[in-house]
């Protein structure tokens, strides 16, 4: 198959949103007096991940998960803050903090942006992925910036990606391709709307019978077998 427009996921696929979350979170909750432990973290990871679930299951807007999440996960260790508040701050420090590479992602989109049309479609917020996209200097090798914030839906609403595909100049499903780390937003919401799949799989895990991705791959490197 002959693909030309590539519409990349970010946060786990290009940037490693892992390894900033948590830095950005220590110091968040260490600047307002409370000790980030293991244990915190894996509370705040539980919240947080239902309430992206509310959202991406089209239950949640999305500015009631980001200001509610930080108030939720401090009420259920009896504490009352102030979520907006704490969000605003945390935002500051992610958009500040060390943007890491995905290994092999600098040198694939350089490449790839010599031959390809490269988009960025995330789930993030709008503000705060383009200002990690510059400083990871990724930013230059993209044509457009597709965010869920802006677009009022999310992947993996075909809402999402029908605005996506309205927008792109030219577009053909049959030469665009969707790539991420996320078998539930970004294999599903590309499959939903006829367009062809690349699942970045690093840990292995097995694919259920509903979700079938087009490729499969462990590392950012095997796309340049595909394209």
């Amino acid at each position: 198959m002959s693909y030309k427009i590539l519409l990349f996921d970010l946060d786990d696929t290009l940037l490693d949103f892992g390894a900033n979350e948590r830095e950005s979170l220590a110091q968040l909750f260490q600047q307002h007096g409370y000790a980030f432990t293991d244990e915190l973290f894996q509370l705040y990871n539980s919240v947080n991940k239902q309430l992206w679930t509310e959202y991406e299951n089209g239950n949640m807007a999305l500015d009631a998960v980001l200001n509610s999440r930080f108030s939720e996960t401090m009420l259920k260790l009896g504490e009352v803050v102030d979520g907006m508040v704490w969000e605003c701050e945390y935002r500051e420090l992610l958009g500040e903090g060390n943007q890491l590479l995905i290994e092999g992602a600098l040198e694939v989109c350089q490449r790839l942006s010599a031959t390809h049309r490269l988009f960025v479609v995330t789930n993030g917020v709008s503000r705060t992925q383009i200002k990690r996209l510059k400083q990871s200097g990724l930013y230059d090798f993209f044509e457009d910036i597709f965010d869920s914030q802006s677009i009022g839906h999310q992947k993996p609403s075909t809402k999402f990606f029908d605005h996506v595909m309205s927008h792109i100049s030219n577009f053909n499903k049959k030469e665009a391709l969707v790539i991420g780390d996320s078998l539930n937003t970004d294999i599903k919401g590309g499959l939903r709307s006829g367009i062809d799949t690349c699942w970045i799989n690093r840990t292995m895990k097995k694919s259920p019978a509903d979700i079938q991705s087009t490729y499969t791959i462990s590392s950012l490197a095997e796309l340049f077998t595909i394209l």
